[in-house]
């Protein structure tokens, strides 16, 4: 399965995506930092303590990569069957569930592994911009940063999983456009943040989206098996 992912990684040139996320990264922190910096400069209180700035940092960064996973998707499968150079990997003495699991693994590993090192990337800068700028009027504490750091493993966990649900709508008339569409709609529920509440923060919305995605991502495995899913 190890080599499989590897082939499929260097098939799709996932450098490419590495940077891309770099990139986004890079950007994210700059205009976080940017409209914190200008905020207080005109006295406002951008943010009241670490926790919400932190929060908002986490649910930009998972916002952008549920769309990224889309992205992904749509290249690594939607577009094989709508190019139906599927076929062509199928008729190699490769099982068929091993080659589908390899692309979506590769999809939920992605997510996951960003998800957290953008919030390391993310957090870290905005936290020594507060240094020099004294944006937040509150203190970091290690308690707090160890709650934060939990919170963003669990949740990039869940969210590397529901990033799979766009699958299911991809996959109905093989759309790389319906696939990232869709990841907008996920992006709306679980990341809209409304005065510091996102539905997000209710245990329950993350685990069953996170449960619907690895259900997504077997039923799409299982129709490999059972039917020709090729038009």
């Amino acid at each position: 399965m190890l080599k499989l992912i590897k082939l499929e990684m260097k098939k799709f040139k996932m450098g490419g995506y590495v940077r891309s996320s770099l990139i986004t990264n890079v950007i994210i922190l700059g205009v976080i930092c940017l409209i914190s910096y200008v905020e207080n400069l005109e006295g406002a209180v951008v943010f009241e303590d670490y926790a919400v700035a932190l929060q908002l940092i986490e649910t930009i960064i998972r916002a952008t990569f549920i769309i990224f996973a889309a992205v992904l998707i749509s290249r690594l499968v939607i577009n094989e069957y709508k190019n139906k150079s599927i076929t062509v990997l199928f008729m190699y003495p490769i099982n068929r569930k091993s080659l589908i699991i390899a692309k979506l693994l590769i999809v939920v590993i992605f997510t996951f592994v960003n998800i957290v090192a953008a919030n390391i990337f993310v957090g870290g800068g905005f936290y020594l911009l507060d240094q020099f700028a004294q944006i937040v009027p509150d203190q970091l504490t290690l308690s707090g940063l160890g709650k934060h750091s939990a919170s963003v493993v669990m949740n990039a966990l869940a969210t590397s999983c529901m990033s799979l649900i766009p699958l299911y709508f991809g996959m109905r008339k093989f759309s790389g456009s319906t696939t990232i569409i869709s990841s907008i709609f996920i992006v709306l529920i679980v990341c809209q943040d409304m005065n510091g509440f996102t539905l997000n923060s209710i245990v329950f919305v993350p685990i069953t989206l996170a449960v619907i995605g690895a259900i997504t991502a077997y039923l799409a495995i299982r129709n490999i098996e059972n039917k020709d899913v090729i038009h």
